[in-house]
């Protein structure tokens, strides 16, 4: 089940980022992505920080030293997904803005809460219930604890803010985002939001499960709640980015210049307004 998600994205990105980054700019997000990914992961199990206190199982396939090697995969691939799909929602009318200033930052910072979106639709049914990795005092979310998804967004948030100082000093219009590789990237995310909603129609057995806390959940509200986390949260940014699109296609159909934007278009139509009323006798 984790494979299934993770391998996909992975590929996903290599070939996608390469194509909108080139080789060098990707290869920089590959290594932050891994170093970074696996670093805190192995504090984590190791100290408790910054997710809480865990370890993982052999669910997950072969270690490097404490951590599977799929978790590395896992920030890359699904972290650039959610990078992309940010850019998308952040993009100024119906253009991009230079990676600078302010963008430095607010684009990390938004594009964990992306990421961490998905993790709230997964993390209960892959360790309460899948028992790849387990959480030793349980948790508030479905056995998961709060500190998990602190660490998460942490994590992300500097994979991401080293992504954007890399770019920031590269040139902007070498990573322009063209609308169908946005559109690739956003559809990609809404197809993991729709598999976590269709867990939710799992007849998998036990019905009642004990976390480590000796708390019995119900793997029927597990799916659902990891359902409607995917369908509230990951489905409105695929929404915000999907309205982000239409509007960008539509501007390029009537001609926004690029430096411009939007103001382009309303000059266009006041001007065309003024024509109208001289017309008028």
């Amino acid at each position: 089940m984790a494979a299934s998600q993770i391998v996909p994205a992975m590929l996903f990105a290599l070939v996608h980022g390469t194509r909108v980054y080139r080789l060098r700019g990707m290869l920089g997000f590959v290594l932050f992505s891994l170093a970074i990914g696996y670093a805190l992961e192995t504090v984590g199990v190791l100290t408790g920080f910054p997710f809480g206190h865990y370890y993982f199982t052999g669910g997950m396939g072969p270690k490097i030293f404490v951590v599977p090697v799929l978790i590395g995969p896992a920030y890359l691939g699904m972290g650039y997904v959610a990078w992309t799909v940010t850019r998308v929602i952040l993009a100024s009318g119906n253009v991009e803005e230079r990676l600078a200033g302010i963008r430095v930052l607010m684009l990390p910072l938004a594009a964990s809460f992306v990421m961490t979106a998905w993790d709230l639709s997964f993390d209960p049914a892959l360790s309460t219930y899948g028992r790849y990795w387990i959480w030793l005092d349980g948790g508030a979310y479905f056995g998961v604890p709060v500190s998990n998804f602190l660490g998460w967004y942490l994590t992300n948030y500097l994979i991401y803010q080293s992504f954007a100082l890399y770019l920031g000093a590269r040139s902007v219009i070498a990573y322009r985002l063209a609308i169908p590789d946005a559109r690739l990237a956003v559809l990609f995310y809404a197809v993991c939001a729709a598999g976590c909603v269709l867990r939710a129609a799992s007849k998998a057995s036990p019905a009642v499960i004990t976390d480590p806390a000796e708390t019995p959940w119900r793997l029927s509200d597990i799916n659902s709640v990891c359902a409607l986390s995917a369908i509230f949260m990951m489905g409105a940014f695929v929404t915000l980015a999907s309205v982000k699109l239409r509007d960008r296609a539509l501007g390029q159909r009537v001609g926004v210049h690029p430096q411009w934007g939007d103001r382009l278009v309303e000059a266009d139509i006041a001007s065309s307004d003024e024509d109208e009323l001289e017309q008028v006798p």
